[in-house]
């Protein structure tokens, strides 16, 4: 995928998260990229790694630069503790547009990862985002994929990275 169609991408997520009543953070962004990427394989092309609060995309992160640096989002600070808000400028509203038939045969796994993660909160983001990073390690067992999660993240106890196990798998057969 171009660059130009993985802005397109990020833009058309971002404009879903914004009309879920998403914050759109970065994390949301991060996150609700990687999900739409591996549960249902949109060809986005960005890497991930485990890092500190789930999987993060370095390029992803360069990417969000760039395109406040072109005027493509806007990014609105909000108060202490949290962090800014981003969303598409009418500059980004436009390449949107432009690039319709890029973005329109990911409307559905774009929705719907919206609809479920984008009013969810950075700690809600990092249990999933690990669990399905931990699921595509190839383990089928929930429990085990549960365990390592709490191992990886030891403030993550157990019995959320069940429940979060749980909704990576739900995902994943929704996405089927």
């Amino acid at each position: 995928m171009e660059q130009t169609e993985r802005t397109a991408i990020v833009l058309s997520l971002m404009d879903s998260l914004r009309s879920q009543g998403s914050w759109c953070g970065e994390t949301h962004v991060q996150k609700c990229v990687y999900l739409i990427q591996e549960a249902f394989h949109v060809p986005s092309g960005f890497e991930f790694v485990l890092y500190k609060h789930g999987p993060y995309s370095f390029d992803l992160h360069d990417l969000l630069g760039e395109m406040r640096a072109d005027l493509l989002i806007d990014r609105e600070t909000r108060p202490a503790p949290y962090g800014p808000t981003l969303e598409p400028s009418e500059s980004g509203a436009k390449l949107l547009r432009r690039h319709a038939s890029t973005t329109a045969p990911h409307e559905e796994a774009i929705a719907s990862v919206a609809d479920k993660f984008g009013r969810r909160g950075v700690t809600d983001l990092e249990r999933i985002g690990t669990a399905m990073y931990v699921t595509r390690m190839g383990d089928s067992d929930p429990g085990a994929r549960a365990r390592l999660i709490s191992e990886l993240k030891p403030h993550v106890v157990y019995e959320e990275a069940r429940k979060a196990v749980k909704e990576v798998d739900e995902l994943l057969e929704e996405a089927r």
